[in-house]
């Protein structure tokens, strides 16, 4: 039994003490794995291995060919760590500074993906838009995503969520001029109140971030938008969660992630003296911002009917179905060839079925 990621690194003493654990591997020395497992029955159990990652030592990089079978998107990690400190965030703890992949490296690696045919590849990182801030020469996630869609073959390029300070006009431009960039895009607000970004040490205030939704919304069109959203953070007044509640109803979010806010150990916002929000108030606030979040998904989903959507082929669904995911981030049931798995065809929505839209698929001759 081998345990690594952010609580492995965070706290390696208590993970050592779950019964049954071999090894404890910390975020930075997760490629020694191989090595350690080859004379594990030798060694004393259980085995913590956790170095400092702060500790800027070159660490390998190991190319990524294919995926488990089943999988019809490849998602290409090109970035890690976080240079901000965030109060509530124990992440740049446990993944370190911010440290980009090389651009040839992220080129070789999608088009090794392309070649294989994964038909939609996903741009990943701790903190995805600081991409290319570190290397020698300074480069921009709007550069990556450009030279990325010089690939012959690519189909389809989807952007994982991106702070509010990263979009540059330079990427916004990217990704409007190009149609194979997904229109989905993820947002963090975390809160709509001022007082309680500064408390939680985020970079942009409430107008700077209601200014950016709604030109994303303008340029986008149809675009799938969400964001996440801490309630119950320490000190959160009732006109706090009036003005984040204000703030999410007034812009154009298909989703919402809606979290309570716990404390995590070592960040400053646990030892904040700013008095706790009762618990029973925290579940009130989060109950009453996801049931708006459902209610946007809902309407988003709706506002489909009647369209014809180009999906790419997820997996196979229930009784003879086929289950595909469109740009903006839409599930969609249709009957159809199991030899249709992992490649795109065009769906028209005809109704819904839960949190999945329901369509038809469209013969290409019949349609032409």
């Amino acid at each position: 039994m081998v345990v690594t990621g952010c609580y492995a690194q965070t706290n390696p003493s208590a993970v050592a003490a779950i019964p049954g654990v071999d090894v404890v591997l910390g975020t930075r020395d997760r490629h020694e794995l191989p090595a350690l497992l080859a004379d594990l029955r030798k060694r004393v159990r259980p085995l913590v291995r956790v170095g400092d990652v702060f500790d800027e030592r070159p660490r390998p990089v190991v190319p990524l060919r294919e995926f488990a079978p089943g999988y019809t998107r490849a998602f290409v990690k090109v970035q890690d760590g976080c240079q901000h400190r965030c109060s509530f965030c124990i992440v740049p703890f446990a993944r370190g500074a911010s440290r980009s992949q090389p651009l040839p490296i992220v080129v070789e690696q999608v088009q090794s993906l392309v070649a294989a045919g994964y038909g939609e590849i996903v741009l990943t990182g701790v903190d995805l838009g600081h991409y290319g801030g570190d290397l020698a020469p300074r480069l921009s996630l709007a550069a990556l995503v450009r030279r990325l869609l010089e690939i012959p073959g690519l189909r389809r390029l989807r952007l994982s969520s991106i702070l509010p300070a990263y979009f540059t006009p330079e990427l916004i431009e990217t990704i409007a001029a190009e149609p194979r960039v997904c229109r989905h895009l993820h947002v963090p607000l975390q809160s709509g109140a001022d007082r309680v970004l500064r408390a939680m040490r985020r970079p942009y205030n409430a107008r700077l971030y209601r200014e950016l939704i709604e030109r994303l919304g303008a340029t986008l069109p149809d675009l799938g938008l969400g964001t996440d959203v801490i309630t119950g953070f320490p000190g959160e007044g009732a006109e706090d969660f009036a003005a984040t509640e204000a703030l999410l109803e007034a812009l154009p979010f298909t989703y919402l992630h809606v979290f309570s806010y716990s404390d995590r150990r070592g960040t400053e916002a646990a030892r904040l003296p700013a008095s706790r929000v009762p618990p029973a108030e925290v579940r009130r606030r989060t109950a009453r911002l996801r049931r708006l979040g459902a209610a946007r998904s809902l309407a988003f989903r709706r506002a489909q009917m009647g369209r014809a959507l180009e999906v790419l082929v997820l997996e196979q669904g229930e009784a003879g179905t086929l289950v595909g995911l469109t740009d903006n981030y839409l599930e969609v049931a249709f009957a159809g060839p199991d030899a249709l798995r992992r490649a795109f065809t065009r769906v028209r929505i005809t109704g819904l079925d839960g949190e999945r839209l329901q369509g038809d698929r469209i013969d290409d001759a019949a349609e032409g």
